[in-house]
């Protein structure tokens, strides 16, 4: 895979560069031409539609769009002479702001900084710690452990290798990935676009579709551990089942549970990469079922649904990936529905990337930067505003604010689109929620065109008990042959099930009562020198991104926290009570003031009356909070 490999300009006849250029994303090539060039006077104001950001190809008509791609024809062959070299520049801040302000329609100064990180030249890594271990603290003892070999485990041991501090990575399962190699149902794969769902530092330009699978992910992140070499580090087969912190000897004491036996090892710090979607939740449901029975996240491929009676319990994001998988193979699906999800249009969901899309990504310098822009921007101002809770509106359970009320609108009309033809599911689909109380999932038709099959039934009384034979529901047998549980994860309980023990024996899970916080979501006061990534209120909601950002985020606190330890030659460092609480009333409120806070629907995103589990502000924000450690806000030791 390589790092950030660098764009390698061809030299191309015209004809084959306009085939690929059929493929080009509009808005995209726009702002690269405007970039490659240096001439913003492209960036035309008819150019940019109304809500462009959020429709296909920008709302630009075909004549718009032809007209785009003779214009970047031109520029890019008389470009092709350059050279790599003079093409490699990323936009200086006058540009960059100029390009991106036109883009999002809206003074994006604040952004800046943000950004640019983002549009960097090939090899680049803004976001790399600079320092090491050595220049800092030579010679001293200072060993980390990382939890979790997934996303941000992988992550975390990168930036650790590049600061030269010692690490180990202790993984559960025998392979890499966290979720991305647990989840092996029928229909796994990303909900957020492909060019969006990797590292910014290493960016894969031949995804082959545009939401990939779970296999291509996994594959990624498998590269990834063997280019950048932390997969060295990793003790495969190795579960942390607790930790203890050491006051008197500043060190963190880890009971481990793998190939040899228990054993305790220790270490000076430990960064949790465990996450937020590693232990399935099972419903407590009544009774007993003779049949086969398993999780989507432990899919048990040696059940053969061939002409099978299949009951799935749940509508969430795995179920609705599955559930179009496995209908027509299944004699009978039964699909047992709590609440139905509002459906984004997304009409590319399983649709490959163009080879010439790839093309243009591989040999057009800085084009797949801007396309990520592309993907990234509507989350950095646009989305979020769509859940914000407007108390004059009056907030209902239809919606919580005006525009939340026209996004509704707008979903609404698209799913009803789709059930001209089936009149009688509307009631059973059309949520009673505000959009955003619940998470939105993409959709490209397959889901309602799944649930009008003779062979699908969708059943929203709810269960009553298991019998021998399959469930009762709503006073009615369903007799099933298998039966499987979408029923997502313990979201909310964090670093389970290790016993995590901090300073005078205080229990991070009796502590937090079953309301897990964090500052930032990644310290917890009486816990030193313990981090956590994807952490409490860190889960984000159309902000922007994806996880991996967020990660990258909270990796680059991590090692700044981590500096300030070797620099200022303290044992501990803890953030402080007051900072902490004062943060996570902030968090609080900003959770109540968005549509899962205030809806009653429950759900993952707000667990008995509280959000443990989602960011509610902009990625910006999260972006500075996270960009360096106040030393103010710490007790060191």
């Amino acid at each position: 895979m390589g790092f950030s490999p660098p764009v390698r300009p061809v030299a191309v006849d015209e004809e084959t560069l306009r085939g690929h250029l059929t493929a080009a994303e509009i808005p995209a090539l726009l702002m690269t031409i405007a970039h490659l060039t240096g001439d913003a006077s492209v960036l035309r104001e008819d150019l940019r539609a109304p809500g462009w950001l959020f429709a296909p190809q920008g709302g630009l008509t075909a004549e718009q769009q032809a007209e785009v791609r003779e214009h970047a024809l031109e520029v890019l062959l008389r470009l092709g002479g350059s050279g790599p070299k003079a093409l490699s520049r990323p936009p200086d801040r006058e540009l960059l702001h100029t390009i991106t302000t036109w883009a999002m329609g809206s003074d994006t100064e604040d952004l800046l900084p943000l950004l640019a990180e983002e549009l960097v030249g090939p090899g680049e890594d803004p976001k790399a710690p600079g320092w090491t271990k050595a220049g800092l603290s030579p010679g001293s003892d200072f060993q980390v452990a990382v939890i979790g070999a997934g996303f941000s485990g992988l992550l975390a041991a990168h930036r650790l290798a590049q600061a030269g501090v010692p690490f180990v990575v202790y993984e559960k399962n025998p392979d890499v990935g966290g979720t991305w190699f647990e989840n092996t149902y029928p229909g796994c794969r990303t909900d957020v676009a492909s060019h969006l769902y990797n590292y910014s530092f290493a960016p894969k330009h031949d995804w082959p579709d545009h939401f990939c699978g779970q296999d291509v992910v996994l594959e990624y992140l498998r590269a990834f551990a063997k280019d950048s070499g932390v997969g060295d580090r990793i003790r495969f087969g190795t579960e942390v089942s607790a930790m203890r912190w050491d006051d008197e000897r500043s060190l963190w004491h880890l009971t481990l549970d793998g190939p040899a036996g228990e054993r305790t090892v220790r270490h000076h710090a430990v960064i949790s990469a465990v996450g937020q979607l590693n232990r399935p939740r099972l419903p407590d449901i009544p009774g007993a079922f003779t049949g086969r029975a398993f999780h989507s996240a432990a899919w048990d491929h040696e059940a053969d649904l061939s002409g099978r009676r299949v009951a799935v319990i749940g509508t969430g994001a795995s179920a609705y990936q599955i559930i179009p998988e496995i209908a027509g193979t299944a004699s009978e699906v039964v699909v047992f529905q709590r609440n139905p999800p509002w459906l984004r249009p997304t009409p590319h969901y399983h649709q490959p990337v163009p080879d010439s899309a790839r093309w243009l990504f591989e040999h057009v310098p800085y084009y797949a930067r801007w396309y990520r822009f592309w993907l990234f921007a509507p989350g950095l101002r646009g989305i979020l505003e769509g859940w914000v809770v407007d108390h004059d509106h009056p907030p209902t359970e239809r919606a919580v604010s005006a525009l939340n009320d026209r996004l509704r609108a707008t979903l609404l009309q698209a799913m009803e689109v789709q059930l001209t033809d089936a009149p009688e599911l509307r009631e059973l689909v059309i949520p009673a929620y505000p959009v955003g109380a619940k998470r939105v999932l993409r959709d490209d038709g397959r889901w309602l065109a799944t649930l009008k099959r003779d062979d699908v039934r969708v059943v929203t009384a709810p269960i009553e008990r298991m019998t021998p034979s399959g469930l009762r529901a709503g006073g009615e047998e369903f007799d099933v042959d298998v039966i499987v549980y979408a029923t997502g994860f313990e979201a909310s309980r964090f670093l389970t099930p290790m016993r995590v023990t901090g300073r005078g024996g205080v229990d991070l899970h009796e502590g937090w009562n079953g309301a897990p916080r964090a500052y930032l979501g990644i310290t917890v006061p009486e816990f030193p020198n313990l981090f956590c990534m994807y952490g409490p209120n860190t889960n984000l909601v159309g902000q922007g991104g994806s996880i991996v950002y967020f990660s990258e985020c909270a990796a680059t606190y991590i090692l700044d926290a981590i500096r300030l330890l070797l620099a200022s030659g303290s044992r501990s460092l803890a953030v402080r009570t007051e900072v902490h609480d004062a943060y996570n009333a902030w968090v609080d409120a900003g959770n109540r003031d968005r549509a899962w806070g205030w809806s009653k629907v429950g759900g993952w995103y707000n667990e008995g009356g509280r959000s443990a589990t989602n960011w509610p502000y902009t990625a910006g924000d999260y972006w500075r909070l996270t960009h360096s450690v106040d030393p103010a806000e710490y007790e060191l030791r």
